[in-house]
Formats: C-alpha cells, sequence, structure tokens
C-alpha cells in the first residue's frame, strides 16, 4: 500500500478488536468497564512511547477524523428535542451557566499562579463535558432513552457545543465578527440541507426502505455522504469537524422522525462502532503521551487536581440543581458523567498546560493541536 504504514494500521485495526473482544468478556463476568477505556488504554500501549508498533501518520489522522465525525453524528441522532425540550435543556443550560462562573474564577486563580497559561481557555475547559465519550457507554447500558440519559444527554450536550462556540467566536485571534459569520453561514447551510432532505424525505426513504436488505444499502450510503460532506464543510470553514458530524446526526434524526426504522439503526451503528469509532479512540490512545503526564511528581499532582476540579465545577451545579427532579443515586451519576472530560476536546486542546505543535493535519490543510499535556 503506497505511501500507507501497513504495520502500523494493522496494529490500530487489531488493538480496536482486541479491545471489543476484551470489554465483552470482562462485562459477561458482571465488571462494568467501558470499552472506549480498553480502546484508549490499548492505544497507548502500541503507541510510541510504549511498544512503538502503532503510530499516526497522515493516513491514520484521517481515518480517525472519520471515527469523531461518526460519534458526533451518533450524538446528534440520539438528541430528541421534543423529549429533551423544557426541564431538560433548561437545567442543562443553567448548570453550565453555574459552571462557567466557577471555572473562570478557578481559571483565574490558576493563572494568577502560574500553574496555567491562559484563564479564557482554562475556563473554558473546565466547563466542558465529553459527551462523546458518554454515547458508548451509555448506549451499551441501554441508558440512551431513559429519563436519566435524556437529562444527561441534555446537560452533555449544552456542556459540549457551548465551550466550542465560546471559543470560536471569542477566544479566537481573528476577527470575532468573521467567526461569527463563519458559524452563522454553516448554521444556514445545515438548515438548508436540513430542508431539502426532510422535503425529500418522503420519495426518498421509499426507495431506502427497497434497499436495507440489498447490497445498495442506500441509506447507510447517502448518511455516510452526509457525514463526511458536513464534516468536511465544517473543517473548510475553520470550525471544529465534530460539529459536521453532529449536525448530519441532527438531519438525519429529524428526517427519519416519523420513520423509526430498527434495521436502519442497526447498520449505522455497524459501520460507526464497528470501525470508525474504535478506530479514533485508539488513534486518540496512540497520540497521547503518557510518558510526560508522569514523568515527575509535579505533572501527576496536577493531574489529580484537573480530575477533581472538573467534579467540582461540573459536578456540583448537578448535585444542586436537580434535587426536585433525580434521586439521589442519579444525582450523583449525572454528575460524575457530566464530570468526564478528554484531552481530545477541543478546549482541551489549547489550553492544558503546555500545547505543543503537531504535523498532523485536518482535511483543510491547517496545523492541529496537539493532546494538551500537564508539565
Amino acid at each position: 500500500m503506497l505511501g500507507v504504514d501497513a504495520g502500523s494500521l494493522l496494529a490500530i485495526v487489531v488493538t480496536a478488536a482486541l479491545a471489543g473482544t476484551l470489554g465483552s468478556i470482562v462485562a459477561g463476568r458482571g465488571l462494568l468497564v467501558p470499552v472506549v477505556v480498553v480502546e484508549l488504554v490499548g492505544g497507548v500501549l502500541i503507541g510510541p512511547h510504549v511498544l512503538g508498533v502503532g503510530s499516526v501518520t497522515s493516513f491514520t489522522a484521517f481515518f480517525s477524523d472519520l471515527g469523531l465525525a461518526m460519534l458526533f453524528f451518533f450524538a446528534g441522532h440520539e438528541l430528541d428535542l421534543g423529549r429533551m425540550r423544557g426541564e431538560p435543556l433548561r437545567l442543562g443550560a443553567l448548570g453550565w451557566a453555574l459552571s462557567l462562573a466557577l471555572a473562570y474564577g478557578i481559571g483565574g486563580l490558576l493563572a494568577a499562579t502560574g500553574v496555567v497559561l491562559s484563564l479564557l481557555f482554562t475556563g473554558s475547559a473546565l466547563a466542558t463535558t465529553a459527551i462523546g465519550t458518554l454515547i458508548p457507554v451509555l448506549s451499551d447500558a441501554g441508558e440512551l432513552r431513559t429519563r436519566f440519559g435524556t437529562y444527561l444527554l441534555a446537560a452533555g450536550a449544552v456542556g459540549e457545543f457551548r465551550p466550542i462556540l465560546l471559543l470560536t467566536l471569542l477566544l479566537s485571534a481573528e476577527s470575532t465578527l468573521r467567526n461569527a459569520l463563519i458559524l452563522l453561514a454553516f448554521v444556514i447551510l445545515a438548515v438548508a440541507v436540513a430542508a431539502l432532505a426532510v422535503r425529500s424525505s418522503g420519495r426518498a426513504l421509499s426507495l431506502f426502505e427497497r434497499t436495507f436488505e440489498t447490497s445498495a444499502q442506500l441509506a447507510v450510503r447517502w448518511i455516510v455522504v452526509l457525514v463526511f460532506a458536513l464534516g468536511l464543510l465544517a473543517s473548510k470553514l475553520g470550525l471544529d469537524l465534530l460539529l459536521g458530524g453532529f449536525a448530519a446526526g441532527v438531519i438525519t434524526r429529524e428526517v427519519m422522525r416519523a420513520h423509526e426504522v430498527p434495521a436502519l439503526e442497526s447498520k449505522l451503528k455497524a459501520v460507526g462502532f464497528g470501525f470508525f469509532i474504535p478506530f479514533y479512540f485508539v488513534v486518540s490512545g496512540v497520540r497521547l503521551d503518557v510518558g510526560v503526564l508522569f514523568a515527575n511528581v509535579s505533572g501527576v499532582l496536577k493531574l489529580i487536581v484537573f480530575c477533581a476540579l472538573f467534579l467540582v465545577v461540573r459536578g456540583a451545579p448537578v448535585l444542586l440543581l436537580y434535587r426536585k427532579v433525580l434521586g439521589t443515586r442519579d444525582r450523583c451519576a449525572l454528575a460524575f458523567f457530566t464530570s468526564r472530560w478528554s484531552l481530545r476536546s477541543p478546549p482541551w486542546r489549547r489550553t492544558a498546560v503546555t500545547c505543543r505543535p503537531q504535523p498532523q493535519r485536518l482535511w483543510s490543510g491547517r496545523p492541529r493541536s496537539r493532546p494538551c499535556s500537564i508539565r
């Protein structure tokens, strides 16, 4: 394969398969270990800092980006706005606002003491929820469409996307007005695509249904086209790739609202969770330089402190605001899940305590930041 590191590609694919197998075996014995965790750890083990059999090339980075887009496609696809409208979204937005106030206060103290470089980036990062890592966990647990899952998805969606929009609009070195116009252009184009898809869905769905059990698989093919196209559009506009995947998921949800087809959902999960999404998580592990994180006692202590700060910043508002709608056990679980974070999420790619450039590039060709490390 010309221009492709076949050995590294094979190592990543095999690791994804082994991670899924190990996760299933462990789950069968009653131990709740998310497959995502196994995939990340597997990526670290095969990465250049441990065994050295896996590496990130432009080819593997490209497929990893597709996996990220597919992951957020499912996030958008699971957001039933009709179910979330009202109390779930209201509490999610209010909780994030309280988290942001706490995060900026703490970020200011950390910046004043020289622990971090930027109050704004750090504050935005601390107020982030990594909803992408929640989707596989909730799906495996059967919680996506429960009452608890509804509140969690609402809080997670607000906690993931509001920091991204905040960084896009306010924290860029470029013109805020220009960024706002770019974001508005993307929204308008996404809405136009959604309107076109909904308008033509009557004729298209009948054609799609006839090919569910044939080799044509038109529904799957056109949904993949939608994910790739909106991901590419977001990247070309200088926005985060995951916005494109998320928009594709929301559009698909609206088109299929009156035509729930379990067979289609099963096929989409086979494509996403069978290849692209595990590929993304394994590559994320390969990219993670654990040696830097644990190189000295100071780095380990800072990592522990930041984990604790996430629990405080995202968890405390949840425990306070959800008392009337969730029991104590569910509130504690919600506080924990909304405190989940990822060094691959956009605010953390710009924040942590040091950020170094990485040669891999996104579809747009712009340099992409490396997962941040704590020194």
